[in-house]
């Protein structure tokens, strides 16, 4: 009798990774965060009730067992330092970019994206990133750190420019950041129903997604470390999804579950089946 390793991967992602067109990894770090921590946990407690999925998705007609998802596991970051957090995020980002690959990163808090960004940056100098939040991130230091879950999106400016990130769902923040927004940026306070209307615009650009989770209403999603009423819900987000899957999407992300601040286990549930769409209709329109 042969025995197989046990490792744990997300439900249907078994592709090895020379076959693979996304490559899903782990970015646990919550070392930046300011309210309540437990990111960290996100990415193990996914891929363990990921098991509770179907591989099929009724919205996008296609399953798991279609897509060829290679999920290489979770990065081992220190606790205490953003910055080589970020780096080792960067080389592993950097490996599968190089390889043709799409990087498809669950955080941890969302200081996690830069790394990646950084490294898609490097292969598409003319990146544009479409980012879903309840909170601006555009700090450009936050109580004197450069790196933080607050200045995350001001480091991805830093790097793509001007009138090239789409903010959506945003509601808090402080004021000189909306205003850095609206002057640099393309931004829809509380919503996503511009989505839409700025696509068109992107067809043919490379194309990074970060999805906040808190972006959700907390009354669909109460498991995360700094919920803002008023968000969008799950309906409205998964549409995104599947409006954007079209565009050529080099790397994305999701970000900010924390699991314990949701005993019912619901808050993981909704980040499954949305990794589980993401997936699926990626996949589907590369295929195309």
């Amino acid at each position: 009798m042969t025995l197989n390793k046990n490792v744990q991967t997300f439900v249907g992602c078994f592709s090895e990774y020379e076959d693979a067109e996304i490559v899903l990894f782990g970015a646990p770090f919550d070392s930046t965060t300011s309210y309540r921590p437990g990111t960290r946990f996100a990415s193990s407690a996914i891929r363990t009730e990921s098991i509770g999925l179907e591989l099929y998705s009724p919205y996008s007609d296609h399953g798991l067992e279609d897509c060829k998802v290679c999920d290489s596991g979770d990065l081992v970051l220190p606790f205490g330092s953003a910055e080589r957090a970020l780096e080792a995020i960067y080389e592993r980002s950097k490996v599968i970019v190089k390889d043709n690959k799409i990087p498809f990163m669950i955080g941890g808090e969302h200081t996690v994206t830069f790394g990646s960004v950084r490294a898609v940056f490097e292969k598409h100098p003319d990146l544009h990133i479409i980012h879903f939040d309840a909170h601006t991130d555009l700090r450009d230091t936050y109580y004197g750190e450069y790196y933080s879950h607050a200045t995350v999106l001001k480091r991805c400016y830093d790097l793509v420019g001007d009138h090239k990130i789409f903010h959506f769902g945003l509601r808090s923040g402080a004021r000189e950041e909306f205003v850095f927004a609206q002057e640099h940026n393309y931004i829809e306070k509380s919503s996503c129903d511009t989505l839409v209307d700025i696509l068109p615009q992107l067809k043919g650009k490379p194309v990074y997604i970060t999805i906040d989770l808190d972006v959700l209403d907390p009354s669909n999603f109460p498991g995360t470390g700094t919920p803002e009423a008023g968000g969008i819900n799950f309906t409205q987000l998964l549409n995104a999804v599947l409006a954007m899957s079209h565009l050529n999407i080099v790397g994305l992300d999701i970000n900010e579950l924390s699991p314990i601040y949701d005993q019912s286990g619901a808050s993981t549930a909704l980040a499954c089946k949305l990794t589980r769409e993401i997936l699926i209709a990626v996949s589907k329109n590369r295929a195309k």
